[in-house]
């Protein structure tokens, strides 16, 4: 079926697209070929340029000084767009990728040395016990098994818990808030999991102020900023986008890699015999599915992309699926290729917002993978995987699954 270049643009504020790869990459071909650089106007959304080449997002990304965070960090109708332009900014939560110039420099660098690959790697242990315990789990079941829900929500959640210096016994504490749950609660069981959520993190700060430890958690408790200690919003700022990014982001790649294999058994089959590929695998797995679906950014001053001028005030949308799909970086980008090399996968962003827990990220996926692989007889998707409806993060919400593995 075809489309025109209008409907392919709207298709990308149409969070349904997000769970139907088909149509959703027929849109973005059709742009990356026809107009790389095109205005939008979507129903119940305010005006922004769809950017659907890999160049073009690498230089947005890469001029800080000309597109902005802020006001628009992510897409939202129109009407939380008009809500928020309206609140102070002491008065909300304002993450990382939020921020702008100076602030986000100075927020980046509280949690920044806990998340080079060197300090990564030190955790490397402790994830790898948690990936074999999970696949040990995995292993005990004969039935199907909800491998997103009862397998990797789980074993993100518990990577979380070791970054952040918790136990277990925390785990039903901090697991409301991740994305993966907040979805399935009506509004007024977020509004209280988000009071319960703060209330644990301010209790948790406070206690590692007066007795820190080491982990994650004491090195934002304890942090200073112009030399003073950080207040309250932006502790749980800190906090709130290591537990929402973290989690399920790791979650979804885990799930759709192991489709992935299951839907290319000659790529699995590849990786099984020859382990040392698990690395560019896993790049792979990343790109293949791209938790992150887009960012925005708003234009400080007049800029000319791709021949189109963008006017200062104008918002431009980062269509990362677009990008790990383009044509003119990736050969048969539409191939899942465990050997892919290079492989110039923008899905952890690139330039001053790059993600901070793409380490993370590589060594739990590729931890993961490590126990299974060795130990999988066979797998198997039974029923139907269901993707997630969003315009922002999103992947497997449901992978039913029958595992056969060894002892």
């Amino acid at each position: 079926m075809s489309i025109s270049v209008t409907e392919a643009g709207v298709t990308l504020a149409d969070p349904a697209a997000y769970a139907d790869d088909e149509r959703l990459h027929r849109a973005l071909r059709l742009l990356r070929r026809s107009a790389p650089v095109h205005r939008v106007e979507a129903p119940g959304y305010n005006p922004f340029w769809a950017i659907t080449r890999h160049a073009d997002i690498r230089e947005i990304e890469r001029r800080n000084d000309v597109f902005l965070s802020e006001p628009r960090p992510m897409l939202i109708p129109a009407r939380q767009d008009a809500l928020g332009s309206g609140g102070g900014k002491r008065e909300l939560l304002r993450p990382l990728a939020h921020l702008d110039d100076l602030e986000h420099r100075q927020m980046r660098s509280v949690t920044a040395p806990r998340f080079t690959p060197q300090a990564i790697t030190l955790l490397g242990p402790r994830i790898r016990d948690l990936a074999r315990r999970t696949v040990d789990r995995l292993a005990r079941r004969t039935d199907v098994c909800e491998f997103v829900g009862e397998v990797t929500d789980v074993y993100a959640l518990q990577v979380l818990l070791v970054l952040l210096g918790l136990d277990d016994s925390d785990a039903e504490e901090v697991r409301p808030f991740t994305p993966a749950a907040r979805r399935s609660m009506p509004p007024e069981q977020r509004t209280a999991a988000m009071r319960r959520f703060y209330h644990f993190f301010l209790e948790l700060v406070a206690d590692r102020r007066r007795h820190p430890t080491g982990d994650l958690a004491s090195v934002i408790a304890n942090a200073r900023v112009d030399g003073r200690p950080l207040d309250d919003h932006e502790v749980l700022s800190q906090f709130v986008i290591i537990v929402a990014a973290g989690h399920d982001t790791a979650s979804v790649t885990l799930a759709g890699g192991l489709q992935a294999l299951i839907e290319n058994p000659s790529e699995l089959r590849a990786l099984r015999e020859d382990p040392s590929l698990l690395p560019t695998a896993v790049e792979e797995m990343i790109r293949w599915v791209t938790p992150v679906k887009a960012f925005m950014r708003t234009a400080r001053r007049d800029h000319e992309l791709g021949g189109v001028l963008i006017r200062a005030g104008e918002a431009v949308l980062l269509s990362y699926p677009s990008a790990n799909r383009d044509e003119a970086v990736f050969d048969d980008p539409y191939r899942f290729d465990v050997r892919r090399t290079p492989n110039r996968q923008l899905a952890f962003g690139f330039g001053v917002h790059h993600c901070l827990g793409a380490s993370l990220a590589r060594l739990e996926i590729e931890s993961f993978f490590t126990e299974l692989l060795p130990r999988l007889v066979s797998a198997e998707c039974v029923g139907y995987p269901v993707q997630l409806t969003t315009t922002f993060s999103g992947g497997l919400k449901r992978f039913p699954v029958r595992c056969v593995l060894t002892d």
